[in-house]
């Protein structure tokens, strides 16, 4: 059993067939001996109506993720900053595309 053996999921068609395939490797999963697989199981299960909402409307804010990520790196590699306008300068120079 692999840490990827949910990630099938996103792949299928309709909200029905992904619920379909969730309660199926969630039954495989919960016959195995591996508990951290079955916490996560469990987890993915407590959220299973918000990801299968995902079919409905297939939006996903892996974009501002992204975005956030670089502005945190930005923040860190300052290692602080004497003013917020400089903080702002640097993210629209970098993210921006100036």
């Amino acid at each position: 059993m692999r840490k990827e053996f949910f990630v099938e999921f996103w792949h299928q068609s309709d909200a029905l067939r992904a619920h379909a395939f969730f309660k199926d490797r969630r039954a495989k999963v919960m016959r195995s001996r591996i508990e951290p697989i079955k916490k996560v199981a469990r987890m993915l299960e407590r959220h299973l109506a918000g990801l299968l909402s995902y079919f409905e409307c297939p939006i996903a804010n892996a974009i501002a993720e992204g975005f956030n990520s670089r502005i945190q790196a930005i923040k860190a590699a300052a290692r602080g900053f004497r003013s917020f306008a400089n903080y702002r300068t640097r993210i629209l120079f970098f993210c921006g595309k100036l």
